[in-house]
């Protein structure tokens, strides 16, 4: 049962990285008549709709009893303010992170974003041993600068790619700028909240409505700010379509699929998981959106990438100990 949860886990991650990537490329560079839809509304439903998968889910776990429920949300959230305080830090970095994904895939290729956002496992390295104090090994040391070599390879200018040069100068900067600051906000956040998982005992169900909870307040406020003139103007919910919904759902589904990857699987099964969606959505790219088109060291750099992805999660088994005299 546990190994089929295993690969049913990786199987939605890969299927909900891959049709978000490309669903929300899509959805950025459609051409429709009318206004397009906000970002920034998107991010805060999408939070909405996690915050009430995870109270089903708490629902389930407390034996489908509404007065079970309320109990444990009573005592876990409401009762322990300093505890759930705790995760306003992680979940406004997040909130900031869903809003630069948006970005970027405004003025990248969703094959090039994929392959560049990888560099999270880097910034997510680098703050595990500067936070955790966790120690990493010679591989893992060996993956990372495979994986910034690979990522060196993707971003390396070509002039073969026609569609590239349609875009300007400025929007790939802000794409990749972008990425950039989405993956040093990623490895922060995800290391933040994992160091608060180990130091409390609450579920990551529980964690994830007050992050749900946080992250709809700061990008409520980000809608404000940015889009309040608009929102005013056309609507909280203006341009969304059923690829936006789908786009909202996909990105809600995210934090849900990967604590269930955390409970069922390694990395091993997810560094396979996130290269399948990298070629997934290379192919796709190129094939469907069209707006990609593949070159001999985008090649070399994605594998680069792929191969630290898998040694970053490769755990080699220590020789057994002689036995001493």
């Amino acid at each position: 049962m546990s190994a089929n949860l295993k690969y049913l886990s990786l199987g939605i991650l890969v299927f909900q990285t891959t049709s978000l990537v490309l669903t929300m490329r899509y959805s950025r560079t459609l051409k429709e008549e009318g206004p397009r839809y906000l970002s920034s509304t998107a991010v805060v439903v999408a939070e909405l709709l996690k915050i009430m998968a995870c109270i089903l889910l708490v629902y389930k776990d407390s034996k489908c009893s509404l007065r079970a429920l309320n109990r444990i949300l009573h005592d876990e959230i409401l009762n322990k303010p300093m505890e759930t305080l705790k995760l306003a830090i992680p979940s406004g970095i997040y909130t900031l992170q869903n809003n630069l994904l948006y970005v970027a895939l405004s003025n990248l290729d969703a094959a090039t974003y994929q392959v560049t956002y990888q560099l999270k496992i880097l910034t997510t390295a680098l703050f595990s041993v500067s936070m955790l104090g966790k120690k990493l090994g010679l591989y893992q040391w060996l993956s990372l600068v495979i994986l910034m070599t690979g990522v060196a390879f993707v971003q390396w200018p070509s002039d073969s790619q026609e569609l590239e040069k349609e875009l300007s100068a400025g929007s790939q900067f802000v794409g990749l700028m972008a990425v950039l600051t989405a993956c040093f906000s990623s490895g922060f956040a995800g290391v933040y909240f994992e160091k608060i998982l180990k130091e409390t005992k609450q579920s990551v169900w529980i964690r994830n409505i007050q992050l749900g909870f946080f992250g709809s307040i700061f990008g409520l406020m980000g809608v404000y700010i940015y889009d309040g003139e608009l929102v005013s103007k056309n609507g909280f919910f203006q341009g969304y379509n059923r690829l936006t919904w789908i786009v909202v759902v996909l990105q809600a589904l995210g934090g849900l699929v990967i604590a269930a990857v955390i409970k069922y699987a390694d990395n091993i099964l997810k560094g396979f998981a996130t290269s399948l969606s990298i070629i997934l959505s290379t192919l796709i790219s190129y094939f469907w959106l069209q707006d990609f088109v593949p070159t001999s060291v985008f090649f070399l750099g994605a594998i680069l990438v792929i191969t630290a992805t898998f040694l970053y999660g490769y755990d080699p088994k220590p020789a057994g100990n002689p036995t001493k005299a």
